[in-house]
C-alpha cells in the first residue's frame, strides 16, 4: 500500500542505508567539488576528498532540477526536509522544485545537519509510515527541530575556519593553545564552545551536555557521527547505552560534503528527548 506522504533528504542527513530503505525516504545527494570536477555525495570515499584537498575542495547542495526529480519520482505529498539554508543552497533548491509541483510538495529547513537533520527526517519518516498525513508529518518533523541538539569535536578547526563555518579567530585560539575543539550546530550555524585538554575531556564533555539535557520519563533519540573515529563514537553511544536506553540508536559516518567542511577525526552526538513518551 502506497503511504500518503514521501520524505525526501539530502545526503547531508548521514542516515545509515538500511533505515532509509525501511523507512522510504529518499536522498537526494549533495555534491563535492574538487578542482572544477563535481562528485555527488558517496562517489568518493572521505579518504579520496581529504587526499586532495590541496585541488581545491569545496561543497555543492543539489540542482532544482534534481530535487524535483526526486518529487515527481515519489507518489502522493512530499514533504522536503533540508540541511540548514546557512549552510547549503539546499533549501533553495527544494523550494525551487517544490513551486514546479504546487501544493504536493512541501519544505522545511531543519536548521542543523548530519545526525542532528536525520533525527529529523527519521521522525517525520516514522509519521509517514503511519500512514499520516502530510501536516501530521510536518508537525513531526518540527517537534524534532526545537528540540535536538547536535554536539561534535575535531582535531583541528582549520576546515571549519577556511568553509567559513567558525570565526578564525576561533581556529587560531585553539591552535595556538593546542586544546580540543568542540562546537555544537544551533541556529543554522556551527558555534564554537569551550575548547578541552584532550580529545578524551571532549568526548566526556559531550556525555555532560547530554546528561544535562535529560527530561526524566521521556524517550531518547541519538545519534553517534564520525568521520574516520568509529571507535569513540561507538563508544559514546555504549555510554550512553549503560544509563538510558534510547529507542532510537545510531552509530553512522559523516558524510563526504561535511567532512570537507570538517576534517577528519570528527566525532559527533546528536540527540532529542521526546517528552510526549514514556
Amino acid at each position: 500500500m502506497t503511504q500518503r506522504v514521501t520524505v525526501v533528504t539530502d545526503s547531508a542527513a548521514s542516515i545509515p542505508p538500511e533505515l532509509v530503505e525501511r523507512l522510504g525516504i529518499v536522498v537526494v545527494p549533495m555534491s563535492v567539488i574538487i578542482g572544477d570536477t563535481p562528485h555527488p555525495d558517496g562517489e568518493l570515499t572521505i579518504e579520496e576528498v581529504m587526499a586532495r584537498a590541496a585541488e581545491g575542495v569545496s561543497t555543492s547542495g543539489p540542482s532544482p532540477g534534481e530535487v524535483l526529480q526526486a518529487v515527481e519520482g515519489s507518489e502522493g505529498d512530499v514533504l522536503l526536509l533540508t540541511v540548514s539554508r546557512q549552510m547549503s543552497s539546499t533549501f533553495k533548491a527544494a523550494n525551487a522544485a517544490a513551486r514546479m509541483v504546487g501544493d504536493r510538495a512541501r519544505v522545511m529547513d531543519t536548521g542543523t545537519a548530519a545526525g542532528a537533520e536525520g533525527l529529523v527526517v527519521l521522525a517525520a519518516a516514522e509519521a509517514a509510515a503511519q500512514d499520516e498525513p502530510v501536516e501530521s508529518v510536518q508537525r513531526a518533523a518540527q517537534r524534532v527541530i526545537e528540540r535536538v541538539r547536535l554536539i561534535a569535536t575535531v582535531d583541528s578547526l582549520d576546515r571549519l575556519v577556511q568553509s567559513g563555518r567558525v570565526p578564525g579567530v576561533a581556529g587560531l585560539a585553539s591552535r595556538w593553545l593546542g586544546m580540543q575543539p568542540l562546537f555544537e550546530f544551533r541556529d543554522g550555524h556551527a558555534r564554537p564552545l569551550r575548547p578541552a585538554f584532550s580529545r578524551e575531556a571532549a568526548l566526556e564533555r559531550m556525555l555532560t551536555a547530554w546528561r544535562q539535557s535529560t527530561v526524566p520519563g521521556a524517550e531518547l533519540h541519538m545519534a553517534a557521527l564520525h568521520a574516520q573515529a568509529e571507535g569513540d563514537a561507538a563508544a559514546l553511544l555504549d555510554a550512553v547505552r549503560e544509563e538510558v536506553k534510547p529507542a532510537t540508536a545510531f552509530v553512522a559516518p559523516f558524510s563526504a560534503v561535511m567532512v570537507a567542511h570538517t576534517g577528519m577525526g570528527l566525532v559527533g552526538l546528536g540527540w532529542w528527548w521526546d517528552e510526549e513518551r514514556d
